[in-house]
């Protein structure tokens, strides 16, 4: 059978359970890869080459059931919408469209507001614009504060929406981080910020990559594990 790159299938699970499969091929994968996409509430196998499609399903047939399993405890979505509570910076924040004037702005309290007045249908829009905003300014202070510690440039930061990157860094030095971060806590996206940072010296993994990376941030272990433990939350808010 021949299977295209992006196509979704269905396995059954040994419990009954369908969980749907998507086929991508990455020419950078060093060997079959299951992935969660959280978003989606799917799987994705990855190839290393479209000759290679047929294994990764064969691959992903084999572990259906801790996929299965996977999909099953994947944490519940937070839509943006009047009510809804979801974590700035770390600390829970309830949304609401009461407020005067038009502009977002958080309201100190426990938990914090964010309002944003205006069209309740647009809602989620007005909240993700807000928060990438703020996003972009927290991470470009911390990617300036690191490149002086570390002695390097960059030349330009993008805020986007990933879903299997918190962080990039190209040859050229641009950084490309996601607006998602702006709901950990803050030392979470200040670790980031410093990973990145640190490939704009040393393009790879190595020791010495990790040493920059202890000059900028020397709990950076500790935020790594708590994006490993709570990724998924960060995925599931805003869908």
């Amino acid at each position: 059978m021949l299977y295209n790159n992006g196509q979704t299938m269905t396995l059954k699970a040994p419990g009954g359970q369908r969980v749907k499969v998507r086929l991508e091929v990455n020419a950078k994968a060093r060997r079959l890869i299951i992935r969660l996409d959280e978003r989606r509430r799917e799987a994705v196998a990855i190839a290393p080459s479209p000759r290679q499609m047929e294994a990764a399903v064969a691959f992903a047939a084999e572990r259906v059931d801790w996929i299965s399993s996977r999909l099953q405890h994947l944490p519940e979505i937070v839509s943006f919408e009047e009510g809804a509570i979801f974590n700035y910076r770390g600390d829970p924040c309830q949304i609401t469209t009461e407020g005067d004037g038009r502009l977002a702005k958080i309201i100190a309290g426990e938990p914090k507001i964010l309002s944003v007045p205006g069209d309740p249908e647009t809602i989620h829009l007005r909240v993700e614009r807000f928060l990438r905003k703020q996003a972009r300014a927290d991470l470009t202070r911390a990617v300036k504060r690191h490149c002086a510690t570390l002695g390097v440039e960059y030349k330009g930061i993008s805020v986007k929406d990933t879903r299997s990157r918190w962080g990039s860094c190209t040859s050229d030095g641009q950084l490309s981080f996601s607006w998602r971060l702006i709901m950990a806590p803050a030392d979470v996206l200040n670790y980031v910020a410093a990973h990145e940072c640190a490939h704009l010296q040393e393009m790879n993994h190595s020791t010495r990559f990790w040493a920059l990376v202890s000059q900028c941030c020397p709990d950076w272990k500790r935020h790594r594990s708590w994006l490993r433990v709570h990724g998924a939350e960060l995925q599931a808010v805003g869908q």
